[in-house]
């Protein structure tokens, strides 16, 4: 049994895409491969996966941002876009792992901050930031109307 954590390059976009479409559902898998291909040729941007006996099993995706980030004082801020972790890995602390990866990039890109974000209604999401060691830093509610 082996375990093995990786920093995704070009062609682990269809690795990723078979992961994210299980979370973001409302994209296609090529939309997120192809996503997930351009940003391996970002500086400003990293994907890891977390692989147990050669299968992968979860990733995560965090980017600098450089606009402003609720509750937060600096810029760039590490920002944890995406994580995920199939189904029957969870609870194993694969997604802290990951996380971890995310905020260990951020650090060597020069960020004092780290920020995510997550859905009103996301309870899992929010109970896992939480434990994290992230604090709530706004609360919003988006509008918006055809013209």
């Amino acid at each position: 049994m082996g375990e093995m954590m990786k920093r995704a390059k070009a062609e682990d976009a269809g690795v990723l895409a078979g992961l994210a479409i299980q979370m973001w559902t409302d994209s296609s898998v090529e939309e997120l491969q192809d996503g997930f291909r351009e940003l391996a040729g970002k500086r400003d941007a990293a994907c890891f996966i977390k692989y147990v006996d050669d299968q992968p099993v979860g990733f995560a995706q965090c980017q600098l941002r450089h606009d402003y980030v609720e509750g937060t004082e600096n810029s760039p801020v590490g920002y944890l876009e995406g994580i995920f972790v199939t189904g029957e890995y969870r609870k194993k602390g694969y997604a802290a792992e990951l996380l971890a990866e995310c905020e260990k990039w951020a650090r060597e890109k020069g960020c004092t901050e780290f920020a995510s974000d997550c859905e009103l209604h996301n309870l899992e999401s929010m109970k896992f930031h939480m434990a994290m060691g992230f604090e709530e830093a706004n609360r919003i509610i988006c509008f918006k109307k055809d013209l």
